[in-house]
């Protein structure tokens, strides 16, 4: 059977003669009555004391308000949200009114990422940054962007970057480049106001403890060889880049190294010396190298207004020779840094020419080559009949150490 309630409504007639309907009943050891001018009003009223007595148990409160359903119970959502926190809901507003601007922070992804690459292509346009440099941003951006989708730039959070940059189980070296290179985006970022704060500064940098050992290098024998073989190789046209690289130390990449970027006009026969200039060198400053006597025949065999520095085809053919003889990255550079050590003993002028510090030098290059090797790398000359011999050449006055 069903309880009865104990709030009542009563049809009651006022002194003024006025018919009004009475609410009457008690409510938490308060009585309450209320008069209404319709019993409609009169039982909605009874009924909502009624589900407020009902549901005293839970915490539920009947109160008066503007809003409407929908916002009640988002406020009831905040305040269930906030409820561990040390300030007031107030404050939490205050603070994102004060600091949230939408029309400058909701900036997607790959919005962000297609401004930021721009304005490194423009860096790169006016030397501030090398292509590789602007390749590896894209490479990685690229990467950020399918894994975070559309997603907003004020969206990604500490713990998804580290766990991004985390991938694939890398060594702790490529974590901090790849660590670097968001670094970089998010500063920008933050610089646009497209985020009120640095996610990045968040995820963990390593310390690595560098041990580098002594630089790869090629002997005096493999030199020889390489270059008997280049002297018949489609016809000697890539004479020029290896005896440059090889006798003259500069960076042989043939994607961006200093190579490609090297003029025929900078490698001045008549004064001896090949002149880098900034805008070539990969620290962008300023070095020369001296044109050693075997180099100058080499040159001299294969003059660079027939037989360009870098011919058609390079990346191919550049290839199908380092595959033969196994060629690394920058194997050519240490062999003539090492060579260039050995034989004149001085590694102040071997950091000058070679465009590195001393410190360097002694690091990875020094007491790698005997003298008498280096008097034979620096004594490989070609032969008009193309064959390549090895020459005695005058030593240089030597240099202490």
């Amino acid at each position: 059977m069903k309880e009865a309630s104990p709030f009542v409504v009563s049809q009651f007639t006022n002194p003024s003669g006025e018919v009004v309907f009475r609410v009457y009943g008690w409510l938490d050891g308060k009585r309450v009555r209320k008069n209404f001018g319709t019993r409609a009003e009169a039982n909605a009223e009874r009924d909502a004391l009624e589900a407020e007595r009902m549901g005293a148990d839970t915490g539920l409160r009947r109160a008066l308000t503007r809003l409407t359903e929908e916002q009640l119970h988002e406020a009831e959502t905040l305040f269930a949200r906030l409820k561990e926190q040390p300030k007031p809901l107030s404050f939490y507003v205050e603070y994102a009114l004060k600091h949230y601007n939408p029309a400058q922070r909701e900036m997607t992804l790959p919005d962000a990422i297609a401004d930021y690459t721009a304005f490194k292509d423009r860096e790169h346009e006016r030397g501030i940054i090398s292509r590789s440099q602007t390749g590896s941003i894209k490479k990685e951006l690229k990467l950020l962007q399918t894994h975070f989708g559309t997603m907003h730039v004020n969206e990604i959070t500490a713990q998804q970057l580290g766990a991004f940059v985390e991938r694939g189980k890398p060594s702790l070296k490529y974590v901090n480049n790849r660590r670097g290179i968001l670094s970089t985006f998010f500063k920008y970022a933050y610089q646009q106001d497209w985020i009120s704060a640095n996610p990045i500064e968040k995820v963990r940098h390593y310390r690595i403890a560098h041990r580098r050992g002594s630089a790869k290098t090629m002997t005096a024998e493999q030199c020889r060889e390489l270059m008997v073989y280049v002297e018949e190789f489609e016809g000697g046209r890539l004479v020029p880049y290896f005896a440059l690289c090889l006798f003259a130390g500069i960076r042989p990449c043939v994607r961006n190294g200093e190579i490609l970027k090297l003029k025929a006009t900078d490698v001045r026969l008549d004064t001896g010396i090949i002149l880098i200039e900034p805008e070539v060198s990969k620290v962008k400053m300023k070095r020369t190298v001296e044109i050693q006597p075997n180099l100058a025949a080499w040159l001299q065999a294969y003059p660079l207004d027939r037989f360009p520095i870098v011919p058609p085809h390079m990346q191919k053919l550049r290839a199908r020779v380092a595959k033969k003889f196994d060629l690394t990255k920058d194997v050519m550079r240490h062999t003539f840094i090492s060579m260039f050590v050995a034989k004149f003993r001085s590694m102040g002028e071997a950091a000058l020419q070679a465009g590195n510090s001393e410190s360097i030098i002694r690091k990875h290059y020094l007491d790698l080559k005997s003298k008498a090797e280096a008097e034979e790398f620096f004594a490989i000359k070609p032969r008009p009949q193309g064959e390549v011999i090895c020459l005695p050449t005058q030593p240089k006055d030597a240099v202490a150490v």
